[in-house]
């Protein structure tokens, strides 16, 4: 089934030159204003950086962002499909979601953790309060890439008998694949703003210690900010920093240009 594209296009690097200035621009700005920190602001550390053990945080860290990323789009799949099917269960439930996207996030934590506790799984506190704030971007952005397949392709769709599964495989899928790397792209920036609070547990535990945080790039940079350890706080942003660029450059990068295919105009 041929699919035209949609009229809108975004800006974003596509040369090679073009899209390694982009990857080295954004650390280079955050490592200068490091670089300046430490020169004027900074009290003298006198601890020495493990790389390696920060590069062993980072990758907790990113695990527990996959992990709920994976969940966020498994679920956020079907959910958008529901809010979108029909005017009644737009109605219905576009507003209710509007107001779960509204809500504190940070509101549940302090259960969630007691919970996840109580069954001695700490990681699914961190995990699911990971998922909670990405779980709405990637709905909104769905549902509106649902509302934008053309009446004509639907239509098509009815004339062939393609439904069911085969819909979802060859109209559904292939239609919200560019809203999910738009969506995937701001809720994992969501999940990397969330991690510090995400990790450091024993701030929401009664009676908590820095021993039921999460080992983990965010509880690294918390328990260096309130040691006054300069070294050990910006090589961790650093890392944080390279990682995040890195990431960006080798995923999220190449999805956009290949959901460029699938865009309707």
């Amino acid at each position: 089934m041929r699919r035209t594209r949609r009229s809108h296009h975004y800006a974003y690097a596509i040369t090679a030159g073009e899209r390694l200035y982009s990857i080295f621009l954004g650390p280079f700005f955050v490592i200068c204003v490091l670089f300046l920190a430490v020169k004027f602001f900074s009290v003298p550390s006198a601890t020495n950086v493990n790389f390696s053990d920060l590069l062993t945080a980072t990758s907790f860290t990113l695990g527990r962002l996959l992990v709920a990323y994976v969940i966020a789009v498994i679920l956020a799949i079907p959910i958008a499909i529901l809010a979108v099917k029909n005017t009644f269960t737009e109605k219905i439930f576009l507003p209710m979601f509007d107001v779960l996207e509204s809500v504190p996030i940070l509101a549940f934590f302090p259960i969630l953790i007691l919970f996840f506790l109580r069954i001695n799984l700490p990681n699914g506190a961190a995990i699911f309060i990971l998922f909670l704030s990405m779980l709405w971007n990637i709905v909104f952005t769905i549902a509106s890439g649902l509302k934008l397949i053309p009446r004509d392709i639907i239509y098509a769709a009815e004339v062939f008998g393609i439904k069911g599964f085969r819909y979802f495989k060859e109209v559904t899928l292939p239609a919200i694949f560019p809203e999910i790397v738009t969506g995937s792209i701001l809720a994992f920036a969501q999940g990397w703003n969330l991690i510090i609070v995400a990790e450091v547990l024993h701030t929401y535990i009664p009676g908590g210690t820095n021993s039921q945080d999460l080992f983990g790039i965010g509880s690294i940079l918390v328990r260096a900010s309130n040691q006054g350890d300069t070294n050990l706080f910006i090589a961790s942003i650093a890392v944080m920093v390279v990682v995040i660029a890195l990431f960006n450059f080798f995923i999220w990068q190449n999805l956009i240009h290949y959901s460029e295919r699938f865009k309707f105009e």
